[in-house]
């Protein structure tokens, strides 16, 4: 198995880097993994840390409509080049916590998806050069309100609420392009989402050469690579299952949000 590179809290609330090991004792390193982070003499064991998403990025640059299927799904035809959107860290949430439904939508997808990690600073590099700078593979939720992204036109509220980004659990070094993505609702056994991520439309190594022409890339951070075929709603009392072969499963449930919201017009000035 591969090695598996986590983030954990302890009840304290010290947060560090580790090494998963097969007994789920994790292996404290002394630095985020990509910064070369060496194994520490802590273990934690299993009952005594929460495991949180893998990083802490600065920014989360998502990819839209990176599989042809999905554009079409869409109603659209494929880019010409990355159609890029950014989701704020405040999105994000581990594995196993709670996607907050909120009351501004009626209607909530999910959006599987294979997520890179930056390991290193990244500007204006070529694909060659980007292939060095992606640190590792993780899983991704590309939650999206979908009746708002429609209404608004542009995509900053829709995909940009509080919890509409679960992100884990864990951080691999590598994936086979061939690798399935697999999306699960509740006890169906039929996926709701099943592609190869080597049917993305502009590759990992593409992607962040492209995203490098524009932003620079700090280490930790993620890029979303777009999802396939079959996206769909979620509700309430849903649970949402992500599954990357050689990475793991990424699984959380749908609540409603705790937060009323009121909406009132204001008032004219005149």
């Amino acid at each position: 198995m591969a090695q598996r590179y986590v983030r954990v809290q302890n009840p304290e609330g010290q947060i560090y880097y580790g090494l998963l090991q097969l007994s789920f004792k994790v292996h404290v390193l002394d630095a985020p993994p990509w910064r070369q982070g060496q194994p520490t003499d802590l273990i934690l064991e299993p009952e005594s840390y929460q495991i949180l998403a893998p990083c802490a990025p600065s920014k989360i640059v998502a990819v839209g409509k990176n599989y042809a299927e999905h554009a079409a799904e869409m109603g659209t035809e494929v880019p010409r080049e990355p159609l890029l959107f950014l989701k704020p860290p405040t999105s994000i949430i581990a594995s196993m916590a709670e996607i907050e439904y909120p009351p501004q939508s009626q209607r909530v997808d999910y959006e599987g998806e294979l997520a890179l990690v930056i390991g290193d600073r990244t500007m204006k590099c070529t694909p060659e050069e980007a292939q060095t700078k992606i640190w590792g593979y993780t899983i991704a939720n590309d939650v999206t309100a979908r009746d708002l992204q429609k209404r608004d036109g542009q995509w900053t509220r829709a995909k940009g609420f509080d919890t509409f980004c679960p992100l884990g659990p864990w951080i691999v070094r590598e994936v086979n392009p061939g690798a399935r993505l697999q999306t699960f609702l509740n006890e169906e056994a039929t996926p709701v989402q099943s592609a190869c991520i080597d049917q993305m439309v502009f590759p990992p190594d593409f992607l962040v050469s492209h995203i490098s022409q524009v932003m620079t890339l700090l280490p930790g951070d993620v890029v979303l690579t777009g999802t396939p075929l079959g996206v769909g709603p979620l509700h309430p009392g849903d649970r949402v299952r992500v599954e990357i072969e050689g990475i793991g499963r990424l699984e959380n449930t749908v609540t409603l949000s705790r937060i009323p919201v009121q909406n009132k017009t204001p008032k004219s000035q005149t």
